[in-house]
């Protein structure tokens, strides 16, 4: 099977950069070295940024952040360390370290969160610009894919192979879902779907059992609660309606998702995440169990 050559870009942080083009690489690092200098920043500077259609904006720039440990980890650069002697007046090649970007790795580090929604009951689980995560977890590989199949893993949002995929997918992302559903039944994953996804579904020719939203009655159709609290299904795709009130569909859902702790994807970014590591691992990936220092040696042959 033939691995897609596109990397999703928002499925967690990861490092080194995987779809950034080296011009606008230079661009951020050009950015970077102005704003601290026009701040007169001495130490750690953490700085936020977006990229839409070709240009880079800035969204945040602050001391530092959660992301500091991670990446001194992955570089073997103790990086507070080296910005504590910064701030006392030793400068970075006074401490033996060059000046400038260091050479990639040969390998994929990715940050994935932690949630904790389960033992939050009635807390929206769905994802916005405010902080949610308790914590977070590393993976590591030498390909994309692979780390962020440890990550999942370790976060405990792995899904098995070939198990059920349920839809529940608002109209204005019905388009945008329908290749990342043909890709999971590609991968010979049962698809569920509530009756407007399962319609649109079996339009395109695509197998799919139609569930009964919840309160239906309907005996010829299964109660997609009733799959979710029997662990019936591997993961759940579910783009958000209107609002987040704790008597719609959606929201229950959702719910009983966390309190089950089946994975609920509502971004279809991390839904085409989790189909690209999983068209990987079955095209013959293999991650291997080594240690943090055996990745961080050069001279390591993968």
């Amino acid at each position: 099977m033939n691995v897609p050559a596109f990397i999703p870009a928002t499925a967690a942080p990861f490092f080194p950069p995987q779809h950034i083009p080296e011009a606008l690489q230079r661009k951020i690092v050009a950015a970077t070295v102005n704003i601290a200098r026009a701040l007169q920043v001495k130490g750690l500077l953490n700085i936020q940024y977006v990229i839409f259609e070709g240009e880079v904006f800035v969204i945040e720039v602050n001391r530092s952040s959660r992301t500091v440990p991670y990446i001194s980890k992955v570089t073997g650069i103790p990086m507070v360390n080296i910005a504590t002697k910064v701030m006392l007046g030793q400068g970075i090649e006074a401490q033996g370290y060059p000046i400038g970007l260091l050479p990639e790795p040969g390998f994929v580090s990715v940050k994935v969160p932690v949630f904790s929604f389960g033992k939050l009951h009635l807390v929206e689980t769905s994802l916005g610009p405010e902080m949610k995560s308790t914590g977070e977890v590393m993976g590591l590989g030498k390909t994309f894919a692979l780390a962020l199949s440890q990550g999942y893993s370790a976060a405990g949002t792995a899904v098995a192979e070939r198990s059920t995929v349920v839809a529940t997918i608002a109209d204005r992302d019905k388009e945008e879902a329908l290749p990342i559903l043909r890709g999971f039944h590609d991968l010979g994953c049962p698809i569920a779907a509530t009756a407007g996804t399962a319609a649109l579904l079996k339009r395109e020719g695509i197998a799919v059992m139609e569930l009964n939203k919840i309160g239906e009655e309907d005996k010829n159709k299964q109660n997609l609660l009733d799959m979710i609290g029997h662990k019936e299904v591997g993961c759940i795709v579910n783009t958000l309606t209107k609002g987040k009130n704790p008597q719609r569909d959606g929201f229950r859902i959702r719910r009983a998702a966390a309190e089950i702790g089946i994975p609920c994807l509502t971004s279809l970014d991390t839904a085409k995440a989790l189909l690209y590591m999983m068209r990987s691992l079955s095209a013959g990936e293999v991650l291997p169990l080594v240690s943090l220092e055996k990745y961080l040696d050069k001279d390591t042959v993968w």
